[in-house]
């Protein structure tokens, strides 16, 4: 369990950090959402416990990866879509039946589940429900006499066996643990963020908009994870926008560097900076050396989180370069030296047209003319909505303590400082 540290820093306070912070708010996992996700989830456990090929042999059922740190965001390409993944530790017959044979029986248990749409992975199951909701369920093997819950997932293309197909190491569950040490709660940021949460609702109560969501689970405990939040949308929004094909860098690889470089105490800006800087740093180390990143679980070396990317030296320094991008935008934004004629379109850019018009739009109206005329509200499936476009209010108040440097023709934010 976290600890609490009675300190931190409320990042709606910074006019950069709260742009930022607004930005992570509107891409989380909404708070009924992450209620039906855990139902959803513990309904699957039952139906396959009730399931002949599985009675007796799950062993354990637990979240994994984002869900299980509350770092779950808006999946690639979308603003009300969202990834949840689950553990399926089986036991029993399944221990001697090999890695394709686990997963195209896990699969044939959930082909008639509730008439829902199901899609076997490589290492998953994908349940994908009407709201854009997907379940991805992982079967696991547990290696007994050791570590709690240190496992071997299953690893099979299919349909038929091939020679790639294996057991992988994993441990995801101690991850979960290390991670959690190692960003401890920060009760300003979380009292900041349920703050925001309960006055997102009662503005939209306020509007009588219908679908608002209860007040149950917001997760934001730390700038660590918030900037991972922000890494990650980032990180989804700039493999779409350049069409780019193949695997993305991964989330837990992300995760392990947000609380590598965590510091309580941190601005929202500063933390998405460091972790930054902390993965620019190692692959550029790496490709010195002409070999490729490699990061492993802290709690279990032979899980290795860069197992299947990156592929190349070329596409670790391709993600090294958008992380500069992103690292050189923030540093003029708090030096207070961005055109700020430009940084709107700058942060749509980098996290998405979307949801940074609605950001804008948000704190432009809260700012300017308050509640009344706001026009945010939520969608049936728990995402924020707002129309049109402004300059962010936060943006311009920095404006007024810091110079502005005039804009060259040749550099997006304005001159280099």
């Amino acid at each position: 369990m976290n600890m609490n540290i009675p300190t931190g820093i409320n990042p709606f306070l910074d006019p950069v950090d709260r742009i930022l912070a607004e930005i992570a708010f509107s891409i989380q996992l909404p708070p009924s959402l992450h209620a039906r996700a855990i139902s959803r989830y513990e309904a699957v456990r039952k139906h396959l416990e009730a399931t002949a090929s599985f009675f007796g042999d799950i062993e354990h059922f637990y979240p994994q990866g984002s869900m299980a740190i509350d770092a779950t965001i808006s999946t690639r390409g979308t603003d009300d879509e969202y990834d949840i993944d689950i553990i399926a530790q089986m036991g029993g017959r399944f221990r001697t039946m090999s890695p394709l044979d686990v997963l195209l029986t896990l699969e044939r248990g959930l082909v008639d589940y509730r008439g829902l749409k199901v899609t076997r992975q490589t290492r998953c199951v994908t349940l994908h429900y009407a709201d854009n909701m997907h379940l991805d369920i992982s079967p696991v093997i547990r290696d007994y006499d050791y570590p709690d819950r240190q496992s071997h997932i299953m690893h099979a293309k299919g349909p038929q066996p091939g020679p790639d197909d294996c057991r992988v190491p994993t441990n995801a569950y101690a991850f979960v643990e290390w991670y959690n040490r190692n960003t401890p709660n920060e009760t300003v940021v979380r009292d900041a963020f349920q703050k925001r949460w309960q006055d997102a609702m009662r503005f939209a109560a306020d509007a009588e908009v219908d679908d608002v969501p209860d007040q149950t689970h917001f997760g934001v405990k730390s700038m660590a994870t918030l900037a991972l939040q922000l890494l990650k949308r980032y990180r989804n929004t700039r493999y779409d926008n350049l069409r780019r094909t193949g695997r993305m860098p991964p989330s837990v690889m992300l995760a392990y560097y947000a609380a590598k470089t965590s510091r309580p105490g941190q601005k929202l800006t500063e933390a998405l900076i460091g972790v930054c800087n902390a993965i620019i740093t190692d692959i550029a180390y790496a490709s010195t050396k002409g070999l490729k990143l490699h990061v492993t679980n802290p709690e279990y070396s032979d899980d290795v989180f860069t197992d299947r990317w990156p592929e190349s030296v070329q596409q670790q320094n391709l993600f090294a370069n958008d992380l500069r991008e992103l690292v050189g935008g923030l540093e003029l934004l708090r030096a207070g030296k961005a055109d700020l004629t430009r940084v709107p379109d700058w942060l749509r850019e980098m996290f998405g047209g979307r949801v940074v018009t609605s950001v804008i739009d948000r704190v432009a109206a809260t700012d300017g003319s308050a509640i009344k005329s706001s026009t945010q509200q939520y969608t049936p499936s728990g995402g924020l909505l707002a129309g049109g476009a402004a300059l962010a209010a936060p943006v311009v108040a920095a404006a007024k303590t810091s110079p502005i440097i005039k804009p060259s023709p040749h550099t997006f934010f304005g001159d280099a400082p």
